[in-house]
């Protein structure tokens, strides 16, 4: 340890398969400590990483003395405490069970660490769905019509705004923006919230795109799956097989397509249930395109709902090929079986964006305290605060799927949700009020 500099170390907590902490060390950080629960992703850790320190417990039950034991630092004496802490909980793609399920808590205890270790800059990054979640899930089929006025709780983003509360209370200036993966040169079209707090005031400048869909903007295309796979020698290719249901409806598919290029005569069959639902859906049988950066990466490639399926074959991606996608090194091993690879990979934040936001604290590091508020939050980002203040507090079924169909109905219970959304947008300061 002792040929590591504090000055630069980095506390890495939910560390996963070390997506994040890829692109921290690729900035000039040093991870000092893992800590992962997760039996594979722990055994990722040890296998390319076998001299960091690790532990394999649960965060609840370590103690933030362990982790800086663990590291050899001291309190105060960190530059980063990272953390991607669990987001199944807020992903659209889930449950939504929210603040209201044990995962969806575990952000508390990165704070409590972030509060006892007193680094100069912590790390948070979520999925995009923490904007709208809420404390309280209710399903969609209880609300509307014939059922009780949603609480605060039950609201779309009184999480996002509970969450928000506590990074106040820490005392640490806190810049976050959404940052869509493909905006900076990432492969993959995947939005993640990132939260830098700065514990001295420094202001942290969350970086601009690089990368555009369309020529002509001044910045370079989005890289496409194409050349993000090109080079790439697989000779033993990993992935999980289709299921011959599914692979029947997935032949018909065409590149870039999903289940609405299926022939009208099988969509009903290929959906089942979900056929009766509403939404895009699309990631119902889903089909690559060479020429576009992937969608989100799912942890579940083979799944109907969440189908990546590769563009001229009838398989997924194979687990090197999603390695590739989000950024990790061709030498990097993942242990287990392929669905706890693809799992690992796809939790994984793209070590290219890990790799912006390292670089964007460590400039933040070299700038003179004090300028930015303590407690608080600061977001640059104009677009995101207008649409956080647009947001509505609820959504509905559609009028033949709720217990009671009338529009004025609709209408008169709708009016009984509070609308918070704009309060929580005026919670938060452009830089340009940071002296105010």
């Amino acid at each position: 340890m002792s040929r590591l500099r504090p000055a630069r170390g980095v506390v890495s907590l939910f560390s996963g398969a070390m997506g994040l902490d890829l692109g921290l060390e690729s900035a000039g950080l040093q991870v000092r400590v893992a800590v992962e629960a997760n039996k594979t992703a722990a055994a990722t850790i040890r296998r390319n990483r076998p001299e960091l320190p690790l532990i394999e417990r649960s965060i609840e039950n370590v103690s933030t003395e362990e982790i800086l034991g663990a590291a050899g630092l001291e309190v105060g004496e960190a530059l980063v405490v990272s953390a991607g802490p669990s987001c199944q909980t807020f992903s659209t793609a889930g449950r939504r069970q929210s603040l209201a399920e044990p995962r969806g808590t575990l952000f508390r205890h990165f704070l409590r660490v972030v509060s006892e270790a007193k680094p100069r800059f912590f790390v948070m990054e979520n999925v995009r769905g923490i904007l709208s979640a809420a404390v309280v899930h209710r399903p969609l089929a209880q609300r509307g019509p014939g059922h009780p006025p949603l609480v605060p709780e039950e609201q779309y983003g009184s999480a996002f705004e509970l969450i928000l509360a506590e990074l106040r209370q820490t005392g640490y200036s806190v810049f976050f923006d959404l940052m869509n993966a493909a905006d900076f040169g990432v492969p993959q079209r995947r939005d993640r919230l990132m939260f830098v707090g700065s514990r001295d005031g420094q202001r942290v400048t969350l970086p601009l795109p690089t990368h555009a869909e369309q020529n002509g903007s001044g910045r370079e295309s989005w890289t496409t799956l194409r050349s993000a796979l090109a080079g790439l020698e697989d000779t033993s290719p990993e992935f999980t097989e289709i299921p011959p249901g599914k692979r029947r409806y997935m032949a018909m598919v065409p590149e870039g397509g999903n289940w609405r290029d299926l022939p009208e005569k099988h969509r009903r069959a290929a959906l089942g249930r979900a056929f009766e639902s509403w939404g895009g859906r699309t990631g119902f049988y889903r089909r690559l395109a060479w020429d576009e950066p992937t969608p989100a990466l799912t942890t579940r490639p083979d799944s109907k709902a969440t189908m990546l399926c590769h563009p001229s074959e009838l398989r997924p991606l194979t687990v090197k090929e999603y390695a590739r996608v989000q950024q990790f090194p061709d030498e990097w091993e993942f242990e287990g079986s392929p669905a706890q690879k693809y799992q690992q990979i796809g939790n994984a934040v793209p070590v290219g964006l890990g790799r912006l936001i390292g670089e964007a604290v460590w400039t933040a590091a070299s700038r003179k305290p004090g300028r930015a508020g303590a407690g608080v939050i600061y977001c640059d980002n104009e677009v995101l605060l207008n649409r956080i203040r647009k947001a509505r507090g609820t959504v509905l079924n559609p009028a033949r799927m709720r217990k009671v169909a009338g529009l004025r109905e609709a209408r008169e219970w709708m009016s009984g949700t509070h609308r918070r959304r704009a309060a929580i947008a005026e919670g938060i300061r452009p830089w340009s009020q940071a002296a105010l």
